[in-house]
């Protein structure tokens, strides 16, 4: 039998994904909760194998019953399941331990398949959610000169070679405004706080002209 706990401050929805629950002979029911914090406690004295984890409740989140169960709890799968996906919630949450992360327009069989799955050490992630999580990797693997635009880079060139925004805009046929307005988005973008910041990484990115 898979033991679960379902926390969710919903009592339609919570007392409804119960009750299909209940109708699956290899699961068992061994506590609900409507918030955050009795949920965590729920957790921590039933001891179940899964969650079912809302996010937004009053009374201590789904996020910081997730970190309580974690801390003292580790072997426990907690399933997110929520109609949030955003990146306030989203990494967040699995940061604070969660295994698994559905969105509630989930199927009652894809809810008891990604139970199944967390008992056996298998996580299922919405594809919406997976999504975020392969552009967040992207950004934090690549390189911030690798978000410049092609006019942005060729104007970070230029600042390496220690030209002024007069001078860009000369060599690169464009107003000086235009420079002003790319010059501030490259220091953004690289996140330093002025020209000889940019000049330096340049230099040390080798984006300079050969």
């Amino acid at each position: 039998m898979i033991r679960v706990v379902v926390i969710d401050d919903h009592d339609v929805v919570r007392k409804g994904v119960i009750s299909y629950l209940k109708t699956e002979p290899e699961l068992e029911v061994v506590g609900e909760a409507s918030s955050g914090n009795k949920g965590a406690a729920v957790v921590l004295e039933t001891k179940p194998d899964v969650v079912l984890m809302d996010l937004i409740m009053e009374d201590g989140t789904g996020i910081d019953a997730t970190r309580q169960i974690m801390e003292k709890f580790p072997d426990c799968k907690i399933i997110i399941l929520t109609s949030y996906y955003d990146d306030e919630q989203v990494f967040p949450a699995l940061e604070a331990g969660a295994f698994s992360y559905m969105l509630k327009t989930s199927s009652a069989v894809e809810i008891v398949t990604a139970i199944q799955k967390a008992y056996k050490g298998e996580n299922v992630i919405e594809p919406k959610v997976a999504s975020k999580m392969m552009t967040s990797f992207r950004q934090q693997t690549s390189k911030p000169h690798e978000q410049l635009t092609e006019r942005e880079l060729e104007v970070l060139m230029c600042i390496g070679d220690g030209l002024t925004n007069q001078e860009i805009g000369d060599k690169l046929f464009i107003g000086i405004k235009t420079v002003k307005t790319h010059v501030s988005n490259i220091l953004s973008k690289l996140g330093v706080n002025d020209r000889t910041q940019a000049a330096v990484y340049a230099h040390k990115n080798g984006i300079i002209r050969k």
